[in-house]
């Protein structure tokens, strides 16, 4: 298939530049695979759609914050997301204006922390910085790590809406989005009616951003990323699906890990990385229902529910929720696919 098979137009005044002044206000939109038909919802009324025979599966991945800027020994303010450890007082960064950023370039962070480029890998390179660089660190002098295609500074609330409820696991530097939209009111609720609610961790990397350069979907290579199953999460996973309920995945991460996890239709418990693409021709093996938001075009993300409820049923689902004016992306709004 092609990469230009799942472009569609989207004006850029639906792309949610804030999430919604409530939290759990979104709306939703529910598709019915089986029927090929979608209607207009609200996220309290995803309530009607669990009972005693369901499973939800959520990633409780925390966002770190992640984006620190540093002044060049020009003086030029350049921003560097922070990726992961490697090593003492080394992380894993991707820059803005990267072929700018070159090995030996030196840089003044806050509280008198200088760092240099060590190494350039491509996509990403090594800094190392004259001090230690913990979460501590961050959180007094980074920003939360607000995707590109919102076109404005974080400010003090993105730190909360940003994060999930649940959130707990910190290590992501993007938001398992989907999870943004529950309250614990709509969360007590689904519980209430018999709904089993489980916890994974998948640690949401940049590489979520990158766009499909490729011509052919089939020659895109996708980023790595870590996850983690509990023993007792995967053994209620593994138990429910043998009685027959219905899982859900809240979120294209939680799909994901549970899709590289499961073998010979078991999950296992334990820790791993995947690098899994989902496009249409895909065999789902675990998951039943997906819970997400609207997805950007031409992405990986929107190629995974292509591959969950047929791409005929997503690009006209898109077109309605562009002429009904729903909100796009990460601070948007949501569907849930039957």
């Amino acid at each position: 298939m092609k990469t230009s098979d799942f472009s569609f137009d989207l004006p850029q005044e639906l792309i949610a530049q804030y999430p919604p002044e409530v939290r759990g206000t979104s709306r939703m939109m529910v598709l019915d695979r089986a029927g090929g038909t979608f209607q207009d919802r609200h996220i309290k009324d995803i309530v009607d759609y669990f009972g005693p025979d369901d499973v939800m599966v959520v990633n409780n991945t925390k966002v770190r914050k992640a984006r620190l800027y540093g002044n060049s020994a020009t003086g030029a303010k350049v921003e560097f997301f922070l990726l992961d450890p490697a090593g003492d007082r080394r992380w894993s960064v991707i820059c803005k204006k990267s072929r700018k950023q070159t090995v030996g370039k030196t840089y003044d962070f806050p509280a008198g922390v200088a760092g240099t480029i060590v190494q350039d890998d491509g996509d990403s390179k090594i800094l190392e910085f004259s001090v230690s660089i913990d979460d501590t660190y961050l959180d007094r002098y980074a920003h939360v790590p607000l995707p590109p295609y919102i076109k404005r500074s974080d400010e003090e609330s993105d730190s909360e809406r940003y994060q999930t409820i649940y959130a707990k696991e910190l290590g992501s530097v993007a938001a398992p989005t989907a999870g943004l939209h529950f309250t614990d009111s709509i969360l007590d609720a689904i519980k209430a009616k018999g709904t089993q609610v489980l916890e994974v961790t998948l640690h949401v990397g940049a590489g979520t951003f990158f766009p499909v350069r490729t011509e052919n979907i089939e020659d895109h290579h996708m980023h790595t990323e870590c996850y983690t199953i509990s023993q007792s999460v995967a053994d209620a996973l593994n138990r429910a699906k043998a009685s027959g309920k219905r899982i859900t995945a809240v979120g294209t991460t939680s799909m994901r890990t549970l899709e590289s996890a499961c073998t010979g239709g078991i999950i296992p418990a334990g820790s791993s990385s995947t690098s899994i693409f989902i496009y249409p021709g895909y065999q789902f093996k675990f998951v039943d229902r997906l819970f997400t938001n609207f997805h950007t075009p031409e992405s990986t993300l929107l190629m995974l529910v292509s591959a969950f409820a047929g791409r005929d049923l997503i690009m006209r689902s898109y077109k309605h929720a562009v002429e009904e004016r729903y909100r796009f992306f990460s601070y948007g709004d949501c569907m849930i696919i039957l």
